[in-house]
């Protein structure tokens, strides 16, 4: 069985996330390759602060409650799918924070990626894709972009209020998308398994 986590990026009390993220692993579980296992991974259930362990992830020596748990949440998968916002031109700080707490539970996995924003949340993506590369998670090139503007429905909605989100609908190829973004992940989580074997075999 291959595991694959959806990581829900955003941590913010209004957040359109949960929509996103809800429906990412709903249609996952419809059109995920067989013999995968797809399960949703909150950030916001792990109530992480601000980095606090008194040496780097790359140690995996861990101080905290809340980084083992975090560490062994992670561990768990074989891949992975982030659900993320753009927040000013970039990646969203719990998001970073979360991935800088660890270090080798990342290493030698798949990493797809699902974004959402003004700009389809693409700007996030090169930058999770640059950080990706230094945990040594291989990111496959299929990804899901959903724009605030044509995925989101604000028919009847006053969208004068600050904390407005929308009604998420996304379109219909998108599910498309999502189906060859889990099959790349699947098939690198797969072809990287022996290596990520041969690490724990030392």
């Amino acid at each position: 069985m291959t595991r694959i986590a959806i990581i829900a990026g955003s941590t913010r009390m209004h957040r359109r996330g949960n929509a996103v993220a809800d429906w990412t692993l709903r249609t996952a579980r419809n059109v995920a390759p067989e013999g995968v296992e797809v399960e949703l991974v909150d950030l916001a259930d792990f109530n992480l602060p601000v980095l606090d362990e008194p040496a780097s992830g790359a140690w995996g020596i861990y101080a905290h409650g809340h980084t083992k748990r975090w560490s062994e949440a992670i561990a768990s998968y074989d891949g992975y799918v982030f659900v993320t916002p753009e927040y000013n031109h970039g990646v969203p700080g719990p998001l970073k924070n979360a991935i800088d707490y660890l270090f080798y539970e990342w290493n030698d996995k798949a990493a797809g990626f699902v974004s959402y924003g003004v700009n389809g949340g693409v700007r996030a993506v090169e930058q999770l894709r640059q950080i990706a590369a230094e945990l040594k998670l291989a990111d496959v090139a299929a990804q899901v972009t959903l724009s605030t503007f044509t995925d989101f429905d604000y028919t009847d909605i006053d969208i004068t209020e600050p904390t407005v989100t929308g009604v998420f609908a996304p379109a219909e190829r998108h599910a498309g998308d999502l189906a060859k973004l889990l099959e790349e992940v699947t098939v690198w989580s797969r072809a990287l398994a022996p290596v990520r074997a041969q690490a724990v075999g030392g």
